[in-house]
């Protein structure tokens, strides 16, 4: 009885030690960035137009906020964080939640 009350407790313990987030589906968001028609200004690992998905995520590492902050510059556009090229706002025809999962799917990289 006490070896499976530790396993519990030991169980318990290693799942509080898990990332509070679900993981990123990568493959839907690469078939996300690919549809949308980001690969024409970005690549996962080079500057391009925009700059690479890695930096990106270097970037914002840590940040709290740079879902909200990433969400609005995918949707509405922005310019001048990564230099004078700004991006264009995405196409109406991306839904708010393929925007979400293409920004989680960019923090990952």
């Amino acid at each position: 009885m006490k070896m499976r009350y530790l396993l519990v407790l030991a169980g318990a313990w290693l799942t509080g030690m898990q990332p509070a987030q679900a993981a990123v589906d990568m493959a839907k968001g690469d078939a996300l960035a690919k549809a949308s028609g980001c690969f024409a200004c970005h690549t996962v690992d080079k500057k391009l137009v925009g700059p690479a998905y890695k930096d990106v995520a270097k970037k914002y590492k840590g940040d709290k906020t740079a879902k909200d902050k990433l969400f609005k510059k995918v949707k509405t556009g922005g310019a001048g964080v990564w230099g004078a090229v700004p991006m264009p706002p995405n196409s109406p025809k991306v839904k708010d939640a393929d925007i979400k999962t293409l920004v989680e799917w960019v923090l990952a990289h």
